[in-house]
């Protein structure tokens, strides 16, 4: 995180910067702020640029919905690159084939909108307005294509500020500033924390969690990572999840459970850390706790059940009979011992051949198992009655998935799911797979 002086410099230079500003402006509308994003990219004094860039982050952060979205929509129309001037330079590249020209076009496809939001990312508080910025854009996205070209600037410019070299790896305990718990227990997206109590019973001696910062966002955690130490592979969640049920098994652990994974910031979605912050808490565990033999996860299947309704249940090629079809209609099946029993064999069926077999494009349809194989994991087990909460059943008919990795299999099964799309699984799951 940023340094206590370091912080006060960079407010200290915004501060006197306002006081170069020749007309400091006050009233925030739409149009004041499309002016300070013009003057701050033709101001080249740093104190005077860094307090504009913070007029235009304190405007954003006060304006409303509607507001915001007008202020993206001036981003995206207003500040795009200078069409005349790529064409100019790419029809001159084209001519001379030589490093300036190809210096000058490069620089050309730049766009103004890109130094903005650069300059916006030095003032106090600039990247967590930029993170917000990218958080509206991805919602709107699918119904409003025209965000496409702010879309691609934010993507890049944040790609560049949270890669790997510039995060902070960090363990979760009791003693962590409660700033930072809270966070824990808001962000949580697997298994919802009710209080803090269960927040407690989390980060007891059995469990631990692991998260990653960055330097410039205070007391937020990036992403975080939920791990309970047990004796052998977890097949059931609620056992994890019950406050009153502890299983302290202390020597005798032996498995590293990663039961929960939340990615904390909306904003940057789609910019990869999870992996490496599953490899260095391997790593981290390995060595803190040479007893921990094994890594697996406990993870949900999210969009299994839905998957099964809507496009698998009129396939011809379906293993369900008709019995069993009119079974799944009913709405409160899971209820029921029997139909529980004479279901478990078809459903589990299924769900492995959804997990190795369906594809989204060349990749698993399924995005838990996306996320995991191209880490380096192996489809180790799918397990029975593994989330009997509402959710869980809803979701996937209470099914869950464990990923197991092997310290010494990663490596190779990463390379042979990226380069070569192989999916690795146990034998116990080939077995499932028609």
């Amino acid at each position: 995180m940023l340094s206590g002086w370091m912080e006060h410099m960079i407010k200290t230079i915004s501060e006197l910067g306002r006081s170069y500003l020749e007309k400091p402006i006050k009233k925030h509308s739409l149009k004041t702020i499309k002016q300070i994003c013009q003057t701050l990219l033709s101001r080249k004094g740093e104190a005077s640029g860094t307090a504009l860039a913070k007029e235009i982050v304190d405007a954003f952060n006060r304006m409303s919905a509607k507001e915001q979205w007008g202020f993206l929509n001036i981003l995206t129309k207003d500040f795009g690159p200078d069409t005349k001037a790529i064409s100019e330079a790419a029809n001159k590249f084209l001519k001379t084939r030589d490093f300036e020209s190809m210096r000058v076009l490069a620089s050309s496809l730049d766009s103004p909108r890109a130094d903005l939001i650069r300059m916006i990312n030095f003032a106090p508080g600039g990247i967590a307005a930029i993170i917000k910025m990218r958080e509206l854009v991805l919602a709107d996205l699918k119904k409003d294509k025209s965000f496409l070209p702010l879309e691609a600037d934010l993507f890049h410019l944040l790609s560049s500020w949270f890669n790997r070299g510039f995060l902070e790896f960090q363990q979760i305990n009791w003693n962590t500033p409660a700033a930072i718990l809270e966070k824990i227990i808001a962000y949580e997206a697997v298994h919802e924390i009710k209080d803090w109590r269960a927040l407690r019973r989390r980060l007891a001696e059995d469990r631990s969690c692991f998260a990653f910062f960055h330097p410039a966002l205070h007391h937020e955690p990036l992403i975080f990572v939920q791990v309970a130490f047990t004796k052998g592979i977890a097949r059931k969640i609620q056992p994890l999840l019950n406050e009153a049920e502890i299983e302290a098994y202390g020597s005798q652990a032996d498995t590293a459970i990663f039961y929960s994974i939340s990615n904390a910031q909306t904003g940057l979605k789609g910019i990869s850390f999870g992996s490496f912050l599953i490899k260095q808490v391997v790593d981290h565990i390995s060595k803190e706790m040479p007893e921990i033999k094994t890594y697996s996860t406990l993870s949900p299947i999210p969009k299994f059940r839905k998957w099964l309704e809507k496009n698998y249940m009129n396939r011809k090629d379906s293993v369900f009979t008709e019995e069993e079809k009119a079974l799944l209609g009913k709405p409160d099946w899971f209820g029921d011992k029997d139909t529980r029993k004479q279901l478990k064999k078809p459903l589990t069926k299924v769900c492995a051949n959804y997990l190795v077999l369906e594809k989204k494009g060349q990749l698993p349809y399924d995005p838990v198992t996306r996320f995991h194989l191209g880490n380096g994991a192996e489809i180790e087990n799918i397990n029975w009655e593994a989330d009997i909460s509402d959710h869980g059943i809803e979701q996937s008919f209470g099914l869950m998935v464990n990923y197991k990795y092997t310290p010494a299999h990663i490596v190779s099964n990463h390379e042979s799911y990226v380069n070569e799309g192989k999916i690795c699984y146990s034998s116990k799951v080939k077995k499932l797979i028609e």
